[in-house]
């Protein structure tokens, strides 16, 4: 029912993200025109659906079909559908976490579908990219950003902001950066800086070096307040080191910080949504029975997806010796359950991830000086290059192994021995192959 007469409409974006969002023309008739306007004006990214809240069942929220739902000065929810089928939610009606795409996204094969963690709201799926993405902000301070950039363009004339511009700007910006990071080092505040007068070059400031020292540091005070303003809402990883949260001997603001550590992604995370510690707990139990049935790795892989917030919270605050983490989670120490925690967590691939860097410096690393070395990683690879298995020609053993070795070379038509002691020299014994 499109009107020339303006809409408002309050847009929930995520637990702690509410934006507002003007239609000049009215609420459009197509839902896909919405659509395309909710993503145009908050740079959202991927497959998205809105529910709205109807007033007629105590303002719950439904699915929306047809924009005939919407009113002005309707609450709209946005959920971002997840399209890779790849990386598939413990829950489908569980929304996903509205952070850009990422170009380095996991692609594995069908038999190896990992499942994340239904806390998907609150889990961050990328590490920090290698460009950040400005965010567009609120409608009032685009078309005030887009007139100062073309003024700037044809006089250099800089853009002075208001107070509420400002605070607009640095609001969606703090938020920006906290899906990727809780705690910014000092080089993701110049990143970021960097990145926003380039894209509006109206915002470079008089007196600076490079442009945007002082936005730099108006970040860092913004992300502080911002980091406080989620502690006490209740979000995990910033309460976790909060006074109240430390047992009366570590009550000091700076003793025993938690913070992540080695680029983790998650590193606290909530539990899912309608998990508590005691159902979490008996999914763990669960998951003691089902690791006993044979093909139930389904089963054990949905419900260690559902478990990983507990799972994680648990080495944070306890720090358990392995031995008792292993007796708990028996299930973890499984390639394929290694492989998606370390997803979780980090937000990246751990083989593929592994395979891609080996490939970047393989020539690197058989450039050995030792020709022996070389020759061996060569002759390894021309076996598997012919299609044969390296270990039924080369068999390797240690000096003590030696008498072994001279009763197993009777066995074999050809073979090329390897005997390697602490000196690092390398002897080989075959019928047919000799080398030093």
């Amino acid at each position: 029912m499109a009107t020339s007469t303006p809409a408002r409409l309050k847009v929930i974006l995520g637990e702690s993200n509410v934006e507002k969002l003007i239609l000049p023309n009215g609420i459009p008739e197509s839902l896909d025109d919405l659509l395309s306007k909710i993503k145009t004006t908050f740079g959202l990214k991927g497959n998205i659906r809105v529910q709205y809240m109807d007033q007629d069942f105590d303002n719950d929220f439904f699915n929306l079909n047809s924009t005939n739902e919407l009113k002005d000065l309707g609450t709209i929810k946005v959920v971002n559908q997840q399209t890779n089928p790849t990386l598939i939610s413990a829950t489908e009606t569980t929304p996903y976490s509205l952070s850009p795409e990422s170009e380095d996204s996991v692609s594995l094969a069908s038999d190896e579908t990992i499942l994340l963690s239904p806390d998907s709201v609150t889990s961050r799926t990328q590490q920090w990219p290698e460009e950040f993405q400005i965010p567009r902000f609120s409608y009032d301070t685009e078309l005030q950003l887009a007139k100062g950039n073309s003024e700037y363009h044809e006089s250099h004339k800089l853009l002075t902001l208001s107070s509420r511009m400002k605070s607009d700007v640095l609001n969606r910006l703090a938020e920006e950066m906290y899906k990727f990071k809780a705690y910014p080092e000092d080089a993701h505040f110049c990143t970021v800086a960097e990145a926003l007068i380039k894209r509006h070059p109206c915002l470079k400031e008089h007196g600076s070096l490079n442009g945007c020292y002082g936005w730099k540091q108006r970040l860092k005070y913004k992300m502080g307040n911002y980091r406080t303003q989620l502690k006490f809402l209740g979000c995990p990883e910033l309460s976790v080191n909060s006074l109240k949260s430390k047992a009366a001997t570590d009550a000091y603001p700076a003793k025993k910080t938690k913070r992540p550590k080695r680029a983790e992604a998650n590193f606290y995370p909530s539990f899912p949504t309608g998990e508590t510690l005691e159902s979490l707990e008996k999914l763990r139990l669960e998951i003691l029975h089902d690791i006993r049935i044979r093909n139930n790795e389904r089963v054990i892989a949905d419900k260690m997806a559902r478990t990983f917030s507990y799972r994680r919270q648990e080495v944070v605050n306890q720090e358990p010796r392995i031995k008792d983490f292993k007796d708990r989670w028996p299930a973890l120490f499984q390639q394929k359950e290694i492989n998606a925690d370390f997803l979780r967590l980090m937000a990246v691939p751990l083989e593929d991830k592994f395979m891609s860097q080996l490939d970047m410096y393989s020539s690197q690393l058989i450039s050995t000086e030792d020709i022996h070395i070389r020759g061996e990683c060569v002759l390894k690879a021309l076996i598997g290059f012919l299609g044969e298995n390296a270990d039924d020609l080369i068999k390797e053993y240690y000096d003590s192994g030696a008498d072994d070795a001279m009763k197993d070379l009777e066995q074999f038509t050809m073979a090329v021995f390897i005997i390697r002691n602490r000196g690092m020299d390398c002897r080989s014994h075959g019928r047919h192959w000799h080398c030093h």
